[in-house]
């Protein structure tokens, strides 16, 4: 019995948490287009919208115990860099821990997208990293970046060319 148990391969959390839906078996070499794409940056969205959220609150609930609930200043709170960067730091760890662990946002999962890199594998900490401050800059540009994608042949954003990663659509089991 337990060698039975030693000879069991285990998987990564975020293996064991996708679906069947996400097996290599299931997958296209198909891009998705914009609006699937919007879809699911749209979800993801509001899901980073609630962490941030949720992110705030301890902060408010520490200075209103420290400084008493009458005088937290949250002009002086915007403008502390910790607290920037602490929000900043929300985003980007949802986005970069997803790719790189899951291979796909909770918003991709549910339009069907997934994120490989150039020879269809996993995706690098470093590849997932600068393929989030190459899609900030891709939205910076007034979504220049995004709408690359209908002159694209391979329909790849900027940030898919510099990260050298790609989005291909995950088939539905048959």
């Amino acid at each position: 019995m337990a060698t039975e148990l030693a000879s069991v391969q285990r998987r990564p959390f975020c293996e064991s948490a996708m679906s069947d839906q996400t097996h290599p078996g299931f997958r296209s070499d198909s891009a998705p287009g914009l609006f699937r794409r919007l879809g699911a940056m749209l979800y993801d969205a509001m899901l980073v919208a609630g962490l941030l959220f949720m992110a705030i609150i301890p902060v408010i609930v520490m200075l209103g115990i420290v400084s008493g609930w009458d005088s937290i200043d949250t002009a002086r709170l915007r403008s502390n860099p910790f607290y920037i960067a602490y929000l900043l730091s929300v985003p980007f760890l949802f986005f970069v821990c997803f790719w790189k662990l899951a291979g796909q946002t909770l918003g991709m999962r549910t339009w069907r997208i997934r994120i490989v890199d150039e020879q269809g594998g996993g995706i690098s900490w470093r590849s997932a990293a600068i393929r989030y401050f190459a899609a900030v800059i891709s939205w910076g540009a007034l979504g220049l970046g995004y709408l690359w994608i209908l002159v694209d042949p391979e329909k790849r954003a900027w940030h898919d060319r510099l990260s050298r990663t790609r989005l291909i659509i995950v088939l539905k089991k048959p």
